[in-house]
C-alpha cells in the first residue's frame, strides 16, 4: 500500500505535507553524539537530513518519492547531503556511524527484514535510531490510521536485535500533541536507541 505510487502521488498533490522541522526524537537523541555519516531513511522532504547536515553530519538522505527529495535538496543550504530515489531494502550502501528511521510503519510481515537490514548497515559503535507512532495513540482522538499492524512497541523491535546490541533507549515516551479537532492531547512516540557493541 506504501509504496513508492502512494508517497509520489502524496507529495506532488500537497506544496508541502511535513513541518520542516527535524523530529523532535532525532534532536533529543543525536544533538550529544559527535558527527560520523549519517542514513536517514525515509528521509520525507528532508528536514532531519538537513538539520544532520548542518551539525557536521555526512548524510545520505533515501525515499521513494522524487518530489519530496527535490524539496529537500532544495532546502539543504550546506550541499552536501545526499539524496538518493529508492528503496533501502533493495540498496547496498555500506555502513554508518547514525542509522534513522523516523515515523516509518512498515507492515509487520516485512519489519523484521527491514529493521535487520537498517541494523546491519550500523558501523561497530555506531547507532540506530528508530522512531515511531506508539499503538497507544490508536487510543486517542489523535489522526492515525485505523491499522495497527503498522504499529509497534520499542520492546518489540529490541526482540529483533541480536547480542551486539546496547540498548540506550526503549520507550513509549510521551509528548503533547494536538488531535483533528485542535484539542492538545498527549501522544506517545516508539523510541529505540541501540549502540552497536565494537
Amino acid at each position: 500500500m506504501f509504496d513508492e505510487t502512494y508517497w509520489e502521488e502524496r507529495y506532488s498533490s500537497h506544496e508541502h505535507v511535513w513541518s520542516g522541522r527535524p523530529n523532535a526524537q532525532l534532536v533529543a537523541e543525536v544533538s550529544g553524539m559527535s558527527p560520523g555519516t549519517a542514513l536517514d531513511v525515509g528521509c520525507g522532504e528532508g528536514a532531519d537530513a538537513v538539520w544532520l547536515a548542518e551539525r557536521g553530519w555526512k548524510v545520505t538522505a533515501v525515499d521513494f518519492s522524487k518530489t519530496a527529495l527535490e524539496r529537500g535538496a532544495a532546502n539543504d543550504a550546506t550541499k552536501s547531503v545526499r539524496w538518493v530515489q529508492g528503496d533501502v531494502n533493495d540498496w547496498e550502501a555500506g555502513q554508518f556511524d547514525l542509522v534513522s528511521s523516523q515515523f516509518t510503519h512498515p507492515p509487520a510481515e516485512v519489519r523484521q527484514s527491514l529493521f535487520g537490514k537498517l541494523a546491519d548497515m550500523v558501523a561497530p559503535g555506531g547507532t540506530l535510531l528508530i522512531v515511531a507512532h506508539h499503538p497507544a495513540d490508536l487510543e486517542t482522538t489523535a489522526r492515525r490510521p485505523q491499522m495497527p499492524e503498522l504499529f509497534f512497541t520499542a520492546e518489540e523491535v529490541v526482540e529483533l536485535l541480536g547480542e551486539d546490541w546496547e540498548i540506550v533507549a526503549a520507550e513509549a515516551r510521551p509528548r503533547s500533541g494536538e488531535d483533528s479537532e485542535g484539542r492538545v492531547i498527549t501522544l506517545h512516540d516508539t523510541v529505540l536507541r541501540a549502540r552497536r557493541r565494537t
